[in-house]
C-alpha cells in the first residue's frame, strides 16, 4: 500500500490532536535519512519516527526508541543548535499532499521567541526532510538536491522552498471547497476523469493529489465500476445515450450514470477525510498483511482485516510484518537455494529411472522368445534371420528375430541373456525408484516448511532436518542448535485445540507423541504438507470443527491459495509410520476426505504450546 495523501491526513489528525504544544526533548537521527523526535507533553512523552528512506519513507508515533550512533550527524546537531526544548505550535498537511509541516517556536541566542519549520515530504525516491526559517529559506535538509540532479526544484541551504505542483493534478481538499454547487462539481470531476483514454482507476490518481491506485480502484468498486475500462468510453457511453431520443425509458436517470455514481463516493470519501472521520484498518491474506488504508477497504470482501484505533498503531504494525516476512525470506535464502539445487538434481535422476525402466518392459519378450526357440529351434533354417513358431501361452503364431550367424541355440541364449539383464535392471530400478520418489517427497516438504516459517526459531529446525538426512554438513565444532519453535496452536469455533507441525521433526512429534488415539488426524491429500491433531479429549467432534482443521491442513500445504484442496482425515490411531521411513512419512488405509478451501480466516490462533 502507498503511504499516499490519504493516510497522510490521518497521521496529521493524530499528531495534532496528541503533539500540539508538546516540548522537543530529544532529536536523534538513528539512521541517515531518519529522525527520532521524543516530544513531552502533559499527558506524556511520545516518539516521533520521522523517515525520508528512498525504499520505505514514514512517519508515525512509536513506543520504541532507536539506537542513536555516537557521535550525531551534522543535520542532527544543527536541529539540536535551533529547536532542542522549542515547542510544537501546530502540524498541518498541505491539501492533500504527501507532505507534514511542523511549525515550531523556540527561543534564539539572544532570547527572542522565533519560528522554524520541519518538513517532512513522503514521496518515493523523492522523500525528505527539509528543515526552514519563518520565510521559507531551506536552513538544511537530510538530503541535499542540487540542480544536477533535479531541474524542478534543488533543495539546497539558502534556496527557497516551495512544492512542486504538477500541472495535470488537482488538489482534492481545493476541489471540494469553495460555494460549488453538486451540478458545477459533478462537470468539473467529468473534466478532470472521464476525459481521459485510459483504465478508470488511473484516472483518478492521475487526477488528484494524495491518491493511490488502491484507493482509487476502493473508489471504482463502491461506485459498482469496472476499474479497468477506459474513462472516456463511460464519458462517451452517456454521451450517446443522452443523445439517443428514442431511448425513452430506458436512458439512466442522472444519479445512476457512471460519472454521478463515482462523483458522489469520491464526494463522500473526501468529506470524511476533511472532517478527520478514519478507520484505519489492516486486510490480511491469510496471514500476511496485503493492504493497510486509513479508510475501509470494501474491494477486499470477506478477506480478513484488523481495526486499530490509531493509524501509527497500523503502521507500526503493519511494517513490523512485514519486515517480519522479508527478514524470514532473507534469512531462509540459503536454505531455500540448498534444497531447490538438491530437489532439481533429484528430479532429474528420477526422471531418467523412469525412462530406463520403461525401457525394460520388453524383457519379457526376450525371455519368450528364448523358450520358443528352445522349443521350436529344430525348425530353423541356417542362415535364417526370423522363426515363426507357435506360442504355446496364447495359441498364437510369432515372428522370432534371428542372427544368421548364430545357430537357433545361440540364438536363445542371447535372449536369455538379454532378459536377465533387463530383469535385474528392473528389479533394482524398482527399490531405486521408490527410494529417490520418497526423497523427492521429503524435499518437497522441506521446502513447504521453509515457506510456512515465521521466526528464526522455525529456520533453526528445518537445517537440523536438512543435518540429519546428510544434505548439510555441521561446521566443525559447532554445536546442535537448541531447538525452540513451537507447532501453530489454533481454537475451532467450537472449543476444540488445533496444532500445526511446522515441519517434519514436528509433524512427527504432534502425531506420534502428542495425540492420543481417539484424537483427529488430517493432511493434505497426496501434496506436501504439516500434520494438523484436533485433540478431542474424547468428545465428538461437531462438524465445523473438522472444516476448520481441514482447512488449515489446506493451507499449511503446497495447496495453499488454491479455492479447492483435497484433505484426507482420520482418527490418529490409524495412522502408522513404517521402519525407516523419513521424517514426516505415514501411511493408513482407512480414511476420510473432504474437498475445502484454503482460507483461514476467522480462525483463532494462540500461542504454540
Amino acid at each position: 500500500m502507498a503511504f499516499d495523501g490519504v493516510t497522510i491526513a490521518a497521521v496529521v489528525k493524530e499528531c495534532r490532536e496528541l503533539l500540539t504544544g508538546s516540548r522537543i526533548y530529544k532529536i536523534a537521527q538513528p539512521e541517515t535519512d531518519e529522525l527520532q523526535l521524543t516530544l513531552k507533553t502533559k499527558s506524556g512523552q511520545y516518539h516521533l519516527l520521522l523517515s525520508a528512506s528512498a525504499s520505505l519513507p514514514l512517519i508515525y508515533l512509536t513506543g520504541k526508541t532507536k539506537q542513536s550512533p555516537m557521535t550525531a550527524p551534522n543535520f542532527c546537531m544543527l536541529l539540536r543548535k535551533h529547536i532542542q526544548n522549542g515547542r510544537i505550535v501546530d502540524i498541518s498537511q498541505p491539501g492533500l499532499e504527501r507532505i507534514v509541516q511542523l511549525d515550531i517556536e523556540h527561543l534564539n541566542e539572544l532570547g527572542d521567541l522565533c519560528r522554524k519549520k520541519l518538513i517532512v515530504e513522503v514521496m518515493g525516491k523523492h522523500s525528505n526532510i527539509i528543515f526552514c526559517n519563518e520565510e521559507d529559506r531551506i536552513i538544511d535538509s537530510i538530503k541535499h538536491i542540487s540542480g544536477m540532479v533535479s531541474s524542478v526544484r534543488e533543495v539546497l541551504p539558502g534556496k527557497p522552498y516551495f512544492i512542486p505542483k504538477p500541472d495535470s493534478k488537482e488538489d482534492p481538499v481545493s476541489f471540494m471547497g469553495g460555494s460549488q454547487s453538486e451540478e458545477e462539481r459533478k462537470n468539473k470531476f467529468s473534466t478532470l476523469v472521464f476525459q481521459k483514454p485510459m483504465p478508470l482507476y488511473k484516472a483518478i490518481y492521475t487526477s488528484f493529489t494524495g491518491f493511490s491506485p488502491i484507493l482509487a480502484q476502493e473508489l471504482c468498486f463502491r461506485s459498482g465500476l469496472d476499474p479497468d475500462r477506459s474513462a472516456l468510453s463511460y464519458l462517451q457511453e452517456e454521451l450517446s445515450v443522452s443523445a439517443d431520443v428514442s431511448a425513452g425509458p430506458d436512458v439512466p436517470s442522472p444519479e445512476n450514470t457512471a460519472i454521478s455514481l463515482l462523483c458522489n463516493e469520491f464526494t463522500f470519501l473526501m468529506r470524511q477525510v476533511i472532517a478527520g472521520d478514519f478507520s484505519p484498518a489492516i486486510v490480511y491474506e491469510g496471514k500476511a498483511p496485503a493492504e493497510f488504508a486509513a479508510v475501509p477497504l470494501r474491494l477486499y470482501g470477506a478477506s480478513s482485516s484488523r481495526a486499530f484505533s490509531s493509524i501509527s498503531a497500523l503502521l507500526e504494525t503493519y511494517y513490523a510484518e512485514k519486515n517480519a516476512l522479508t527478514r524470514i525470506r532473507q534469512r531462509s535464502a540459503d536454505l531455500r537455494k540448498i534444497v531447490q539445487t538438491i530437489l532439481e538434481r533429484t528430479v532429474k535422476k528420477y526422471d531418467l529411472q523412469l525412462q530406463q525402466i520403461k525401457d525394460t518392459e520388453k524383457r519379457e519378450k526376450y525371455r519368450l522368445y528364448g523358450e520358443l526357440l528352445h522349443t521350436y529351434g529344430y525348425e530353423a533354417v541356417p542362415g535364417a534371420k526370423s522363426l515363426e513358431a507357435l506360442n504355446y501361452y496364447t495359441n498364437e503364431t510369432v515372428k522370432i528375430p534371428l542372427d544368421p550367424t548364430l545357430t537357433a541355440s545361440e540364438n536363445a541364449k542371447k535372449y536369455f541373456d538379454r532378459y536377465g539383464k533387463m530383469k535385474r535392471t528392473y528389479e533394482t530400478l524398482s527399490e531405486l525408484i521408490v527410494e529417490v520418489k520418497e526423497e523427492i517427497d521429503h524435499l518437497e516438504s522441506i521446502a513447504a516448511s521453509l515457506d510456512i516459517a515465521e521466526q528464526e526459531s522455525d529456520l533453526v529446525e528445518i537445517k537440523e532436518e536438512l543435518i540429519a538426512a546428510g544434505y548439510v554438513r555441521r561446521k566443525g565444532g559447532a554445536r546442535k542448535e537448541k531447538i525452540t519453535s513451537k507447532p501453530f496452536h489454533y481454537i475451532s469455533s467450537d472449543g476444540f485445540h488445533m496444532y500445526v507441525g511446522k515441519n517434519n521433526f514436528q509433524n512427527d512429534e504432534l502425531t506420534f507423541k502428542f495425540a492420543v488415539g481417539n484424537d483427529w488426524w488430517f493432511h493434505a491429500k497426496k501434496q506436501p504438507g504439516s500434520h494438523v491433531i484436533v485433540r478431542t479429549n474424547g468428545e465428538e467432534m461437531p462438524d465445523s470443527t473438522f472444516e476448520e482443521a481441514a482447512k488449515l491442513a489446506a493451507y499449511y500445504s503446497k495447496g495453499r491459495g488454491q479455492e479447492k484442496v483435497e484433505v484426507d482425515y482420520v482418527e490418529k490411531k490409524h495412522v502408522k509410520k513404517p521402519n525407516g521411513a523419513k521424517p514426516g512419512f505415514v501411511v493408513y488405509y482407512t480414511n476420510y476426505s473432504m474437498v475445502i478451501d484454503s482460507d483461514i480466516s476467522g480462525i483463532e490462533q494462540v500461542t504454540a504450546r
